[in-house]
Formats: structure tokens, sequence, C-alpha cells
């Protein structure tokens, strides 16, 4: 990659926004994905013979509640985050103002935040339904906006 052109993408205010925030998203997918694991682990609860082996017996090859918890919150992140990578990276070169971007940014970011901590501390219904539907409104907007965009 050239220079010039790191230079022009770093000096764009709204993906450089969304690049931190972006990072931010995946720095909390892999502390879902270690807290899975340290859950496992606290629980005996291995998903493979061979690990459930070096930690005591084939009878620690099961299922835990708490670990598909865990790993319902992993997936809910993967089939959101995701989407919201490539409209984020998208929406940021079709012109956005910086208030306006960083603002779908960061709403996605928060709610997804509170979605994660209502998955994993099982806070009351329906804190972690409407994080849901929060984090989606600035996505949906993004889509939208691209859409009007390229059209």
């Amino acid at each position: 990659m050239g220079r010039s052109y790191q230079i022009m993408m770093l000096e764009n205010k709204v993906f450089s926004c969304f690049v931190f925030y972006s990072v931010l998203l995946v720095i909390k997918m892999y502390i879902i994905a270690i807290i899975t694991g340290q859950v496992r682990l606290r629980k005996k609860a291995f998903a493979n013979p061979e690990d459930a082996l070096r930690h005591g017996g084939l009878q620690h090859f099961r299922e835990d509640p708490d670990v598909e918890r865990c790993q319902r919150a992993h997936r809910n992140d993967m089939e959101n985050i995701i989407p919201f990578l490539f409209l984020g990276a998208v929406y940021s070169l079709i012109g956005p103002s910086l208030a306006v971007a960083r603002a779908h940014f960061l709403v996605f970011f928060l709610f997804r935040m509170l979605h994660t901590l209502a998955y994993l501390c099982v806070l009351r219904a329906p804190t972690r339904s409407l994080a849901y539907v929060i984090a989606q409104v600035p996505c949906i907007s993004m889509a939208v906006q691209i859409l009007a965009a390229v059209s």
C-alpha cells in the first residue's frame, strides 16, 4: 500500500473514527471468547473430549448453560458486528459529516456493549432486546444512506 494512500485514509476523520470504534468492538469480541474459555474451565464443561481428558476425564465432555450463554453472546456479536464493519467502512467513504458519523458509530458501540452486559450478566428483560434494537438503528441508517449515495 502506498504511503499517500495510507495518509489519505488516516486524514479521512470519519474513517479514523470508524476504525477506532471498530477496533474496540473487535477487542470486545476477543474478550467474549476469553470469557467463554474461562467459564469452560471454571465449570469444567469442554466441547472436545481431548480437552475434557486433560482436565479430569470424559465426564467433563459436556454442555453447560453458562458456557452456552457466552457462546450465544459471541455468536450474536458476529452476526451484528461483522455487518457493521462493512456498513461503517462504506459509509465512511460516502462523505457523511463527522458529527453524524460519530453518533452512528458511538450508538452502535455503546448499545452492543450494553447488549453484551445484558447477555452475560443476565439483566432483566427487555434490556438485551432494547439494546439490540437501538444498535440496529445506526446500521439501518447507514445502509439507507449508502444505497441513496450509490443509486
